[in-house]
């Protein structure tokens, strides 16, 4: 079987598709068609092995409230282009900055889940005076993160194992492709709640997922994110760019997070405050990692109260 092209993730609904150049590549945007192009902005960034299909819910949602919200393909993902490098924090904070700018903004609130979460974080710290706000989904702070890797072993034990296995070069790009991307629906079903894989729509978005794994380039990208964060604790440029965050964000900040969430627990969450003071946790009940997905309507609502205070 032939792996997918990248334009089978220009998925038809009540969005424009959109190809924008920032911080040299290319960039697949989407973005709900009526929108006000003078509304403020809100740029939704995805998690590992994923694309921007993952804000589906909050892209027509957001988008009634006043706000011209975008969801793109991170840089490696989907329909955007797949460089050999670049996938290093300031490299991807460098992108939602190039983005922001070249939608013609000066300011942002940026929402990410996971991956895309911790790009927030870099980009608020490396580029502030583009960004007015951030939210997360299951996505601390990235010293947070560390300490709680290196000091509270359950933390270690949920992520380290998959983390450290994917530092391997070639075989876990076979992992993920391998049986049409079956690996990703392993992992969706493993760090989600127990109701979400019994949903109507889990088929469609991990149907959607498993295909887009495979589009060429991707699976290596996705790898690239975590084999950088790995690698880079060990070099110089991994130790400056933690200094780097290593300081306190003043400003307004939602963590959303599933309390079920069996990959990022509630207390490497918590443990962010030291960076992020006035961080709001939001916790959403019954559900696991993919809060956005599994209880979209309580995410929603969540981002709409912290849009209209912000």
């Amino acid at each position: 079987m032939s792996a997918p092209d990248p334009s089978t993730v220009r998925f038809d609904g009540p969005w424009i598709h959109r190809d924008i150049h920032a911080n040299g590549i290319r960039f697949h945007v989407v973005e709900v068609g009526d929108a006000d192009p003078d509304a403020p902005l809100v740029v939704l960034l995805h998690g590992f092995a994923d694309i921007w299909w993952s804000w589906r819910h909050q892209l027509t949602a957001l988008s009634t409230q006043g706000f011209r919200v975008v969801a793109i393909d991170l840089r490696g993902y989907g329909d955007s282009d797949k460089p050999p490098r670049g996938y290093d924090g300031w490299t991807l904070a460098g992108d939602v900055a190039g983005l922001i700018r070249a939608m013609g903004y000066g300011k942002a609130t940026l929402i990410g889940h996971a991956d895309g979460g911790l790009v927030c974080w870099a980009t608020a710290i490396l580029h502030p005076r583009l960004v007015r706000s951030i939210a997360l989904v299951s996505s601390p702070h990235p010293h947070a993160l560390k300490q709680s890797v290196l000091r509270d072993r359950y933390q270690r034990k949920a992520l380290f194992p998959a983390f450290l296995a994917n530092q391997l070069p070639f075989r876990p790009e076979r992992r993920l492709t391998a049986d049409n991307g079956a690996e990703v629906e392993r992992l969706v079903r493993s760090r989600s709640g127990p109701a979400w894989p019994e949903q109507a729509e889990f088929g469609d978005v991990v149907s959607k997922l498993r295909s887009a794994i495979r589009i060429p380039g991707v699976a290596h990208s996705t790898l690239e994110y975590q084999r950088w964060a790995f690698r880079s604790q060990l070099r110089t440029e991994g130790r400056r760019f933690m200094r780097l965050m290593d300081q306190t964000l003043h400003i307004p900040i939602l963590q959303i997070h599933g309390e079920l969430d069996p990959y990022i627990l509630t207390r490497t969450i918590r443990r962010g405050r030291r960076w992020a003071p006035g961080e709001q946790l939001h916790p959403v009940s019954g559900v696991g990692h993919y809060a956005h997905w599994e209880a979209p309507q309580r995410v929603n609502d969540a981002l709409r109260d912290f849009l209209a205070a912000d």
